[in-house]
């Protein structure tokens, strides 16, 4: 990077900031950081819930899986989130929308109390809490990373540098700058990829190769099969089950886009513009790393700096840091859009019931506390970020595969099942039994028995038999031993129906469609 490249990044740091002194402004209440007060238009909501889904662990993590084995990583990645968020834009979205609207609560989980009992909410609550600290460390490993190849800082100079910068505008501007920040990242991710894909298909031109001819070189042989190696059709399967319930709120970001816009039905349109986007963007920025192999040779035995190298082979300064400015877009998007879903969690959720003090705070002292504890929750990940290459979580793609996609269904299953009425029987027991037994499949899945099994337990299964242990059970006990009650059933009614009293979308009856 040049003089050129610093002063597109340093300007981009600059706007970012002021978007967040901007959104400032709008912030009056908790409510508003939360949430955006409910007036958030659904375009803005959608592009918004399509940036904070992802980060430069796609240009990093990803990019080694694409360098490595092509086109699957889209086919097992970009794909089935798509397809998950398609399901929930008429499976969940209206119904997340509904608890701000009509039970008028600030955090995804705040409902659960009332849904289940205080001891459920606390479980999801505080798990949901440490599990988001590792996932966004990742996202700060995996920029520190890049930045490391572009301009020489250490990795933790860099994840200083990205997270001091995050913590000033969504600290100050609360949702409303996350959104509008994604707004702007989304703008530098067009520009920046489409320069990409241009750039890539010029020096294929130039080695007499061709977009098409290039599938047929030896250096990608294999890279056109949409299945291959450990992604095969049970990872698949496996990955589509798990982000139906993570990218539809089960992460808890995303479920705020869909409570900060103005309606059910808002909710659903700007879900369905976020599976449009993931089913279409991702091709632009996938195709110039299933080409890196033909224009680069990766250092790290992962791939994961093909992309970056590549990057700086290609472009021109100027682009260069356009394109890294890129990477930060990613990074900061889904980091901010986390910190703010987690000081909710903290401040309407989990704070209430340690402190008599913080049940009794005010507008504007719970607003200052909800920017309190994003601060703290920016710092803890970005403390757990300095270590995500030891030996505890391996490497970065280990922590957002098998870490996030592993543990979320325990958490994600009561919160989200919950919402519907074809599991209103479900009550505590089955909630925080199925939430216990999901945490420790995880563990004798990647730890005991994957020690003690030759060449490991696969992929597939070490992220998807604690979701389907917790699936399971939950929805076994309901039947076993129901809970329903007059109040809980009053509640799920008050989700499952518009505000003028008609009901809301149906609960799909085949089997695949309740999970």
């Amino acid at each position: 990077m040049n003089g050129l490249d610093w002063a597109v990044l340093i300007g981009y740091f600059g706007v970012m900031v002021a978007i967040g002194v901007w959104s400032h402004k709008r912030v009056d209440n908790v409510s508003d950081f939360f949430t955006a007060g409910g007036k958030m238009p659904w375009w803005l909501s959608g592009i918004s819930h399509h940036m904070s889904g992802y980060s430069a662990v796609l240009f990093t993590g990803y990019a080694g899986i694409a360098y490595t084995y092509g086109v699957t990583s889209f086919v097992t990645w970009s794909f089935p989130i798509a397809l998950g968020i398609a399901i929930g834009s008429k499976l969940f979205a209206p119904r997340i929308n509904r608890l701000r609207s009509r039970l008028h609560v600030a955090s995804p989980l705040e409902y659960l109390k009332n849904r289940y009992n205080v001891s459920t909410q606390q479980a999801l609550a505080w798990s949901g809490m440490l599990l988001k600290i590792v996932d966004v460390g990742a996202k700060w490993a995996a920029i520190a990373t890049l930045l490391s190849v572009f301009t020489g800082v250490s990795l933790n100079q860099g994840i200083l540098i990205t997270g001091a910068i995050t913590a000033v505008y969504c600290t100050i501007g609360g949702l409303w700058a996350d959104a509008l920040t994604e707004l702007g990242q989304f703008v530098i991710q067009l520009l920046a990829g489409i320069s990409m894909f241009i750039a890539v298909v010029l020096k294929l031109d130039d080695k007499n190769i061709g977009v098409f001819g290039a599938w047929d070189e030896p250096a990608l042989h294999g890279h056109g099969k949409p299945l291959v190696g450990p992604y095969g059709t049970v990872f698949l399967l496996a990955f589509l089950f798990i982000k139906l319930f993570e990218y539809n709120g089960g992460m808890l970001n995303q479920a705020q886009r869909y409570m900060a816009t103005g309606s059910a039905a808002e909710a659903a349109r700007s879900a369905r513009l976020s599976a449009v986007l993931w089913l279409v963007w991702p091709v632009i920025l996938f195709f110039p790393i299933w080409m890196s192999p033909l224009l680069v040779h990766a250092q790290k035995p992962d791939g994961s700096d093909s992309y970056g190298l590549m990057t700086e082979q290609l472009l021109p300064h100027g682009l260069l840091g356009l394109v890294v400015v890129g990477f930060f877009s990613h990074t900061m998007a889904m980091c901010s859009s986390d910190a703010n879903a987690i000081a909710a969690v903290f401040t309407r959720d989990v704070a209430p019931v340690l402190s008599r003090w913080a049940r009794a705070w005010g507008e504007r002292t719970g607003l200052i506390a909800a920017r309190v504890t994003t601060v703290v929750f920016l710092g803890l990940s970005m403390a757990v970020a300095t270590q995500v290459n030891s030996p505890t979580f391996q490497d970065i793609i280990t922590v957002v595969i098998k870490w996030v996609a592993g543990l979320m269904g325990p958490i994600a299953i009561p919160m989200m099942l919950g919402l519907l009425r074809r599991f209103r029987k479900s009550g505590p027991t089955a909630a925080l039994t199925s939430w216990a037994a999901g945490l420790l499949a995880f563990w004798l899945v990647n730890y005991p028995i994957n020690w003690n099994v030759e060449g490991g337990v696969p992929l597939q299964y070490q992220v998807s038999v604690p979701l389907a242990v917790s699936l399971i059970l939950y929805i076994l006990i309901g039947y076993l031993k129901p809970e329903d009650t007059p109040e809980r059933d009053a509640l799920i009614e008050r989700i499952n129906t518009d505000g003028d009293g008609t009901a809301a979308a149906p609960v799909p009856t085949s089997a695949s469609a309740e999970a």
